[in-house]
């Protein structure tokens, strides 16, 4: 009996150093090694859950409409915060006295310990939008927004300043993840981008210009979807709208008529630096799962097949006999890469992905970066009029990835540049590797049509219409078939990368 009570002591001891133990803990807050994550926060934020029913509100009269609106820019404003941020840099200001760089006080006294007397410091502050996107303080915005800042805080809808941590960044979509430590946040219901069709509403809500105009709330439609090129980040998906979006309003949501959360706003297309209709947001699905990695592991993975792509226009098509659009064309194919090792080959045409079609590079670019590392993908591939099948399995993308005349010279104006073989010098000149071709294009005449394909001094070319080329007499002897109105379908090696280009002799 007695041995019975102390183990009933015993036990009594480890339950209370368990309840007492988890209330200590629960007040601190660890995080992964050279991360600002919480371990205690690893799993998937709180998201909202409490989805709105606007999009079924009846409208009977001009009142109603005008109710609508009202209501889905009440739901989504106190979601967003203005975001200050501040950063100490070092400036030099010239003295009046200075000339030829030195100033004549430094000749008698020399340069004051620390540098020089004119160096001071200087708190350089920026300003943006963002959307809380968590109950537990997770708030969305650009990486441009909050990129080197050595300072961050928020004012919250309800005049709350709060000071605030960055979890992660991922420039390459430019979002970027802040965290405030505060209670009685409205997070925002996200929504599916996929779902978007041109000519829906859309809210567009933000700090334009300063916070004075926090919180402007603007309306318009979705002018387009799945823009890219447009050179603001490395994987572009972008929903274009009409929305007003002035500068401020980066980092801020674009909310569709559930008061849903669809997109990033991230720039603007401006001639003068003011809005022109024209603005960019990133989609609410890119930007969930960005959010989600960041959160879960601080940082973004992504699937690395290891080929460069591009699309086929009709001039590629026609050197290939298929039809413009038709597929999505291989060009490097890196070494040792999943794709090498699977033995896809560069002038494959990859048909689908995923029994997905490819139609366009910059869409089939996205899918292979969404996935995970160590996925399986099915790819089929047009090679040599025969479709074939590949399973790859995906790796992480590497932190870099996406980069004197000779007597033999060619004369090769009729078709808008000018060639040579392939010498050490002439690598040297155009800092080439020697080993990467036999023929090298020395001058392009930037009112042809090479040049409007995009063929460039210093490309090695590798191909002529389909055959190697193995030496610089083959090659001669190839283009003095070439008549005018012929395409020329060229293989172009460029610093290691292949590209093909097309147009008409």
């Amino acid at each position: 009996m007695k041995k019975k009570r102390i183990s009933m002591k015993s036990l009594l001891l480890v339950l209370v150093g368990i309840v007492v133990g988890g209330l200590v803990f629960a007040n601190m807050e660890f995080t992964f090694p050279g991360t600002n994550v919480p371990l205690a926060l690893s799993n998937k934020p709180n998201y909202a859950t409490a989805k709105n029913n606007f999009e079924n509100y009846p409208i009977q009269t001009l009142r109603d409409f005008n109710e609508a609106f009202v209501r889905i820019a009440e739901s989504a404003t106190p979601s967003v915060v203005t975001i200050f941020t501040e950063k100490t840099v070092n400036r030099r200001s010239i003295s009046p006295f200075e000339f030829f760089g030195r100033s004549p006080f430094e000749e008698f006294f020399g340069t004051p310990r620390g540098g020089s007397s004119n160096e001071r410091k200087e708190v350089r502050r920026g300003l943006g939008s963002g959307v809380i996107v968590s109950s537990d303080g997770y708030i969305l915005t650009n990486n441009h927004v909050i990129d080197k800042a050595d300072a961050v805080y928020v004012r919250t809808s309800d005049n709350r300043k709060l000071d605030a941590k960055v979890i992660g960044t991922d420039p390459k979509t430019d979002l970027a993840v802040i965290k405030v430590n505060a209670k009685g946040l409205k997070p925002i219901m996200i929504g599916d981008s996929d779902r978007l069709r041109v000519g829906e509403w859309v809210i567009a809500i933000g700090s334009p210009l300063g916070e004075s105009l926090a919180r402007t709330v603007t309306q318009g439609i979705v002018s387009a979807i799945g823009r890219s090129n447009v050179g603001l980040a490395d994987y572009e998906d972008f929903i274009q709208t009409d929305a007003a979006i002035n500068p401020g309003n980066s980092g801020g949501p674009l909310v569709n008529i559930n008061g849903e959360l669809v997109g990033i706003n991230t720039a603007i297309a401006s001639r003068t630096g003011g809005f022109e209709g024209i603005g960019f947001a990133v989609p609410s699905n890119m930007a969930q799962k960005v959010l989600t990695s960041l959160i879960t592991t601080g940082k973004v993975t992504r699937g690395y097949l290891g080929v460069s792509i591009q699309d086929i226009d009709e001039n590629i098509a026609r050197g290939l006999q298929l039809q413009a659009g038709q597929g999505v064309l291989v060009g490097t194919v890196v070494e040792g890469s999943p794709a090498a090792k699977a033995g896809i080959r560069t002038g494959d045409v990859i048909v689908d992905f995923n029994d997905r079609k490819s139609t366009s590079s910059v869409d089939l670019r996205n899918e292979i970066a969404v996935l995970s590392p160590g996925s399986l993908v099915k790819i089929r591939i047009l090679r040599d009029g025969e479709i074939r099948v590949f399973n790859v399995r995906l790796e992480e993308q590497p932190a870099q990835v996406a980069a004197a005349a000779s007597s033999s010279q060619e004369s090769t104006d009729e078709l808008g540049f000018r060639s040579q073989e392939m010498t050490p010098q002439l690598a040297r000149q155009f800092q080439v590797k020697p080993e990467s071709g036999k023929v090298i294009v020395t001058a392009v005449d930037q009112s042809s049509n090479a040049f409007r394909a995009g063929l460039r001094t210093g490309d090695v070319i590798v191909s002529v219409n389909r055959q190697a080329m193995t030496s610089y007499a083959q090659y001669l002897a190839i283009m003095r078939k070439i008549k005018s109105g012929d395409l020329v379908f060229l293989l172009i090696d460029r610093r290691g990368s292949k590209v093909y280009f097309a147009f008409n002799a």
